[in-house]
């Protein structure tokens, strides 16, 4: 399976979230109301075990939380039973912290199939909006990423 580097948004197209009222039930962490992530960069990944192109990403993905989980937010929701999701994490050695949705999130992410993974700057905007199997540890995504923990 063939994993590329995410497109990056143009600055004149990229989608606002509106509403941050978006609360997540902890499946390896603590409960998480999105408006807490109001002015934060926020990296969003929705995904499942049985999904082969995001077991394909998790890897890459590991890799970039390890190095910047204090300097941004991490978010990956799953529909499936929290047993399901917390086995597969414990197996495979991820710490993500992952969630189950209590309400709908927000209408900008229109997530038609998985892995969907969005990218949000300080300001709310999407930066990334990628669907299939990405390779989030590249040299473009860290830069990327340093660039909006700086402005």
């Amino acid at each position: 399976m063939a994993v590329f580097s995410p497109s990056i948004e143009n600055e004149d197209n990229r989608i606002t979230i509106s509403d941050y009222k978006w609360n997540l039930k902890g499946i390896n962490t603590a409960d998480y109301n999105f408006e807490n992530a109001n002015g934060k960069v926020v990296f969003v990944n929705f995904w499942a075990t049985w999904c082969p192109p995001c077991r394909a990403e998790m890897p890459s993905i590991q890799k970039l939380y390890n190095d910047y989980k204090d300097k941004i937010e991490f978010i990956f929701i799953s529909n499936e039973k929290s047993g399901t999701v917390d086995n597969f994490l414990s197996k495979n050695n991820y710490t993500l912290p992952s969630y189950n949705q209590l309400n709908a999130s927000p209408q900008e992410f229109s997530v038609s199939s998985i892995p969907a993974t969005y990218l949000l700057n300080k300001k709310g905007e999407i930066v990334i909006h990628s669907v299939g199997a990405s390779d989030w540890n590249s040299d473009k995504i860290r830069k990327l990423l340093d660039e909006l923990i700086d402005k």
